[in-house]
């Protein structure tokens, strides 16, 4: 298959399905509820949708614009209407909105937990030298680009934490490391200096981590799956502290789009069909990708954690900002007058729908730079 039309089948597939699944989590959690829903559809609101079915009384439709989906459910901004969702009571309500983010981040377990129990559980093997800083300790000794470390000063290398306990107590003081070049094992004496710009002893390096993989049972697949969603979640949302301190350049923190998503597709589809046309590699033998032909569902993963977490942020309209609403009422027992709540909700959806555009133009105007290991 042409590889642009299966990006374009991916993203449609993967940026749809991620919506859907966190619009289905509102939906069952209403149902659960006893709260009517009148419209599950499929794709973006568009006049003349197609009505594929009715189930107990929610119209199941097929929209023009495939993207994503959307729960229409009874009375939604209305307490007066009996049965919808803003006459349920606050615990409903609290449950319902929770249930989509939650559903995503169920999702990201799911497809974490499977790429583990297929590929195995990535263990750290050896570090590669990717680039050389100049006028470096390793420059100046001689390492090369594409050398493997293996040992340093009589101590195996196999990661980063490995390499810093090495280099961290060997300040100006010659360490031997055992390097691989080319099939041929050369013992290369490099001496660590403090670097002047964040105060750490290093030999001047940039490299990548190479691994083999080790099967792994049910149990250890789930439990990697969970460690994985919770560091991608951490990730997110200490994002904005690095930003700040100035610790994450401010390109690696940029909110993108869907033409930036759609990039992001276009290299991860790539990478798999690579991987797929090279030769097999054994258990043993290691490699720079743990998870290879499986690139575009780590990062299908990523994204259903960011529209997770997102939709948390306590925001006017999204679903963190309707939970704000919720509290006084379940706190002090009184609520927020519906009619400020659907003020302060159009008036950030507003605000939502025109940062949206312009992160979707900034894509074309000013492409970010993303790069897929």
């Amino acid at each position: 298959m042409n590889e642009t039309l299966l990006t374009w089948i991916v993203f449609i597939l993967a940026f749809g399905g991620m919506v859907l699944v966190h619009e289905f989590g509102h939906f069952i959690v209403a149902r659960l509820c006893k709260i009517e829903v009148e419209e599950f559809g499929i794709g973006l609101p568009t006049p003349g949708a197609l009505t594929l079915f009715t189930w107990q009384g929610t119209r199941f439709t097929l929209n023009w614009l495939p993207l994503g989906g959307f729960v229409r459910p009874k009375g939604e901004n209305d307490p007066n209407i009996p049965g919808g969702l803003a006459a349920a009571n606050p615990w409903k309500r609290l449950a319902v909105l929770v249930a989509g983010p939650l559903m995503n981040l169920i999702t990201a377990f799911v497809i974490y937990s499977f790429i583990v129990a297929r590929g195995g559980v990535p263990v750290p093997s050896q570090i590669r030298v990717t680039e050389i800083v100049g006028n470096s300790p390793a420059q100046q000794a001689g390492i090369q680009s594409g050398d493997i470390l293996l040992a340093g000063g009589g101590q195996n290398i196999a990661d980063y934490e490995d390499l810093r306990q090495v280099i961290g107590g060997s300040e100006n003081t010659p360490v031997m490391f055992t390097v691989l070049r080319d099939g041929s094992q050369l013992q290369i004496p490099v001496t660590p200096q403090r670097s002047a710009e964040d105060n750490r002893v290093v030999i001047g390096v940039y490299f990548e981590q190479q691994y083999t993989s080790q099967s792994a049972s049910l149990g250890e697949a789930f439990q990697y799956g969970a460690r994985a969603t919770g560091n991608a979640v951490r990730t997110l949302i200490s994002l904005p502290a690095q930003l700040i301190r100035g610790t994450l350049p401010a390109e690696q923190g940029r909110i993108i789009g869907l033409k930036g998503i759609y990039d992001i597709m276009k290299q991860s589809v790539s990478n798999d069909v690579e991987a797929r046309s090279a030769p097999p590699t054994t258990a043993t033998e290691p490699t720079s990708n743990p998870f290879d032909q499986m690139s575009t569902l780590m990062i299908v993963a990523s994204l259903s954690v960011s529209l997770g977490v997102f939709n948390l942020f306590p925001f006017p309209a999204l679903d963190g900002g309707r939970i704000i609403f919720i509290l006084p009422e379940l706190i002090f027992r009184k609520r927020v007058s519906p009619q400020l709540e659907n003020l302060v909700h159009g008036l950030g959806m507003a605000v939502l729908l025109l940062f949206m555009i312009y992160v979707n133009v900034m894509d074309f105007v000013n492409p970010a730079t993303i790069n897929l290991p």
